[in-house]
Order: structure tokens, then sequence, then C-alpha cells
């Protein structure tokens, strides 16, 4: 263990070096250059065309696992998305499921022979669940997790679980154990977090779906980075129940497991197994999928800005350009605006640091803190006087009070302060309800993920803020999907007069930094060709029909715009002509 010893790196380099004799088994020329025919028509198939082609005897489960074995290889080698690795295991379940099938003409469930991959802290027996902790590092699990029990008895193949963000609460993917992970599109910028790994993995085609896992934006900023699909359900849908954090306990904010794949159908394929299933926790209602129906005229609420960081125009456009789309085909959309932006920020870091962050920071043991977390992890480390004084400075002379009151609120709090936190929580809710939802009387809210398409790596160490955009349906806790919709284009998506003029601006550090100082992180130019998502937000225990929305907006913006499986290869082919 860590304390018999000032060093961590004994402990790393054998868990890396574990990580790489198994990925070792695969040739990685042949993962990159011979990948047969076969293997390429597979892994560029949806979850349910892989069930249905192994129904109909056109491949086996040990087929399809062979092919995104060498796919995940070839995405691992690309951007360090992999940490466990059990390529092994999951050829001896893929051979189960092909005997079962043999001999009985069946399939094991709805996800027979379908590969998927696991966010790092979620438990399957026999497998470490580090977290990205080094003092957590070589004690397997002896259980599975609740949504890992779901999937195999579905017929899952599980082989690799993915790389995560230190503490899970930053959306820069790296940690001292396992590294960092990059963006899929382009190396200089990080594929979000913190299901990160997952992101860059499925955006790659090296998985057909994916369990990842949401406090803050977790599922939908690596959605975003990565230009893939995801599902944050409410609380109260999907067990998580043995997902190991750093924080056990904590429910100020409710974190929640939920897929993660290459098309609307394969979230909502998960959706059926995973919804409703009995939790080791005895917290999650008992309801099960359910078959909606929508309205043929649908009714959105939009916005393209909260007022605490604008969103860039890339953000803006993929937003106008899905309401464009959606009034052409007859449904209804209106500009709204959000309560209180600000509010939701000092709420959710007020709650999530109400201990000084020191159970979080507690199982680094000898691990250097990520830089993402300086920003995140500042304000309980001052003194009260120092704090004080430097929120007067930025609102006095920066004239910037969304910073300065994000400051304040950043720090240790007694158990009175926590409750009336959680009470001002439950009341923003109650008051979000009234002014957005019952007074627009809309069927769904259409946003952008953040201010930026995607953040430069070491971007997260001064601006975690951006995750205001979508940490506030966390504290809302109500089913947010998360879909591509164009990418960032140089001659469309500048800084403009009007965007600099208009309205919607929010803090002027965090802005000043994002757009307009020396060294700018908003840059159409370095972004090029960059997914762009959107959010697409449902009320309290509406996720079916969250996602059914989601289905209307992907099939309204049209298969032209080049997302889903086999859409990296197309890009990264498209762009070298």
């Amino acid at each position: 263990m860590w304390f018999f010893s000032s060093s961590n790196a004994a402990v790393i380099a054998a868990k890396r070096e574990q990580r790489a004799t198994a990925v070792a088994q695969v040739n990685l020329n042949s993962a990159i250059h011979d990948v047969t025919s076969d293997q390429a028509i597979i892994v560029r198939a949806t979850a349910s065309e892989i069930v249905s082609s192994i129904k109909t005897g056109k491949w086996t489960a040990s087929q399809v696992l062979e092919a995104f074995i060498a796919r995940a290889v070839f995405a691992h080698a690309k951007t360090n998305c992999l940490t466990e690795v059990f390529f092994d295991s999951g050829r001896q379940r893929a051979k189960e499921l092909d005997e079962h099938f043999a001999a009985t003409k069946k399939l094991k469930g709805p996800l027979h022979g379908v590969p998927v991959s696991i966010k790092e802290q979620f438990e399957i027996t026999g497998v470490d669940t580090s977290v990205g902790f080094s003092q957590w590092a070589n004690e397997p699990a002896k259980t599975n997790a609740d949504i890992v029990e779901q999937l195999l008895a579905a017929g899952a193949v599980l082989y690799v679980k993915t790389n995560i963000p230190q503490t899970m609460f930053a959306f820069e993917c790296s940690n001292p154990v396992w590294g960092r992970t990059t963006n899929p599109y382009n190396d200089k910028y990080t594929c979000g977090g913190s299901s990160g790994g997952e992101g860059a993995l499925l955006a790659m085609d090296g998985s057909a779906l994916g369990i990842g896992s949401d406090i803050g934006g977790s599922l939908r900023i690596p959605a975003a980075y990565c230009g893939i699909f995801s599902l944050k359900p409410a609380s109260g849908r999907v067990s998580y129940g043995g997902a190991r954090g750093p924080v056990q306990g904590f429910d100020g904010i409710k974190s929640v497991a939920g897929p993660m794949g290459r098309s609307v159908k394969d979230l909502e394929l998960l959706s059926k197994v995973a919804f409703g299933l009995p939790s080791r926790s005895h917290d999650v209602a008992p309801l099960p999928f359910r078959d909606t129906t929508l309205s043929s005229k649908l009714r959105f609420g939009y916005y393209t800005h909260d007022s605490f960081i604008k969103a860039s125009p890339a953000c803006q456009r993929a937003v106008l350009e899905s309401v464009d789309a959606l009034r052409k085909q007859g449904h209804e959309c209106i500009e709204i605006a959000i309560p209180d932006a600000a509010a939701a920020c000092n709420i959710f870091v007020g709650l999530t640091s109400a201990d000084g962050y020191k159970t979080m920071l507690s199982h680094l043991g000898p691990d250097p803190k990520e830089k993402s977390l300086f920003l995140v992890t500042l304000g309980p480390k001052l003194n009260f006087i120092l704090r004080d004084i430097a929120a007067w400075i930025v609102e006095t002379f920066f004239h910037d009070k969304i910073f300065a009151n994000a400051l304040r609120a950043a720090r240790k709090k007694t158990v009175h302060e926590y409750w009336a936190l959680a009470a001002e929580r439950d009341r923003f809710v109650k008051n979000f309800d009234k002014e957005v939802w019952d007074k627009f009387e809309i069927d769904g809210i259409i946003a952008p993920v953040q201010a930026l398409p995607q953040l430069p790596h070491g971007g997260c160490k001064n601006f975690s803020a951006l995750a205001l955009a979508t940490f506030l349906y966390n504290i809302l806790d109500t089913p947010v999907g998360c879909l591509p919709v164009t990418r960032v284009d140089p001659t469309k998506d500048q800084l403009s007069q009007e965007w600099i003029d208009g309205l919607g601006h929010g803090s002027k550090l965090f802005e000043s930094g994002i757009f307009t100082n020396n060294k700018p992180l908003y840059d159409p130019e370095a972004m090029k060709g960059m997914p762009v998502n959107i959010q697409v937000v449902g009320r309290k225990w509406e996720e079916e029909k969250v996602l059914a929305m989601m289905d209307i907006v992907d099939s309204t913006l049209g298969n032209e715009r080049g997302f889903g499986p086999g859409a990296w290869d197309k890009y990264m082919k498209a762009s070298k002509v």
C-alpha cells in the first residue's frame, strides 16, 4: 500500500505494464492496417444491427468481439483511452454465447454479443477499480456493479474499462495512474470527462455501447467533445450500486449512471435493459422502459446563452440549426430564458465543497493533484479573510459579481449551512419548474452543452466553471440527452461584433480568458472540424420522451452531417483530401 513508501511509481508502472501486456495481444499494425473487410463492417454496425446479425447467423459473438478488440487497440494507441483490459475473459464470454446460440438458436438477451465498454469506476468481479488512485490499485472487485450484472444478463460482452479524470470532478481526462486521454479528432484537446475514455473509444468505433456516469456533465461533456450520443437519466431510473467514487454518501447532487453510444437507437436499447431494475441500495423506482408516442407537433424551448458564460458562436449555431430544422418539420420552437444560472452555480459549488473537498482529496495519497482541479479546490484552501478579500476585489475592481459569488460559495460549511443550501436547491428546482416548464408549456429544451465545443489540454485548470451549462440539470435532476449537430467551421464561427455587443454575457473574467485574451481558449481555426453537440432536456421521469425527442432532432438534422458509426474514419479520410 502507498503508506509503506513515499513513492507511487512502482504501483503505477505495474498497472501500466499490465495494460500494455494485455493490449500487446493484438498486433497494432494489424489493428490499424489489416482489419478485414468483415471487421470493418462489424465495427460500423450499431448495437441493434449487431444483435440482428448474430440472430440471423451472419456473425458470431466471437467475430464481433475480435473486430472491436482490434479497433479498441487502435483507438487506445491514438488516444490512451483504456484502463483495465481483459480481452481473454471477453473472448471466453463470447465463446459461451456462441455455444448457447448454437445449442438453442436463441439469444441470451437483447444485448447478445454486443461489446460494451465500462467506465473505470464500475466494479467488475476480478478486475481492479482504482478510479485513477494508485492507493486503490491491486484490489480486484469481489462483486459486479448492478449495471454490470444487468448487462451480462442481457447478453453483453465486457472487455475493457475506460479512463477518467482524477477524482472524477473535472473534465480534463487525466490521472497519475493511467495518464491523459486525448480527443480523437485533435490531440491538442481533451476528450472531456469524467466519462472521457468512453467518449474517445466510442467515437473511434472501439466499442458498440458504453456505460458512463454523471454528477455535473460527465456523460454529456465527453459526448459533446467527441461527437457521440449519451443520455443522463434522472436519479431513480438506473442503479448506481457498485459504482466506486471518492465521496461515498454524498447526496447533495445525485450522481447517475447512463448509456453512451453512436446512435439514439442504441441508447434506447441499453435503456430498455437498465431502467427500473432492482438496486442493492433500493433507490431505483420499479419503472421499466415505457414506449412513448409523441405528438406530431412538439413545442420546444431553446436558449443560446445562460448569462453565466456566453456560448461561443459555434455552440450557438448548433442550437439554432437544430431549431431551424425542427421548425421546417412543423414543430414549434420558442426562445426561453434560464432563471438565475449564477444561483445554480453557487448551489452546486456550495454543496460539493461542504467539507472543503477533504474527503474527495483524501484518496490521492502519494499521487500529485492534477492541475485540472486547481480552480475547483482553490476556494476552501484560502482562509476566510483571504477568500473574502479576493471576492471583494473581483467584484469591486473587475465588476464580476458572478465570479466573486462563486468564490465565496467554495468553502467549508457547517451542518446548518449545508441544510440551508439543500433547501435553496429545492427552491431553485421549484422556481425553475414554474418559470420554465409551466410558464412556457414546452415538451423539451434545446441548449448548448457548454460555452465551448471543446477545451484544450490544461483549460480545465482555470475554467472548470464552463460545466455550469451541464450541472444546471444535475441540480434540477432531470433527464438530458446529448447529440452531435455540426462541426466547427471557421468561416461561420468567428466572434462577430454582433456576438460581442449582443445579450447573454456573464462573468467578465471567465469570458475574457475564454474569448478575448492573448491566447483565447475559443479558436475556431484550431477547432476546425471538431464536433458540436446540443443538450435535449426533459422533465423528471421522462427519459423515454427525451430519447424520442432526440430521435426527432437527429432524423430532422439528417445523416448527411456525418455522425454515428464510422464517422471518425469518414471525417479523417475527408480531411486529408
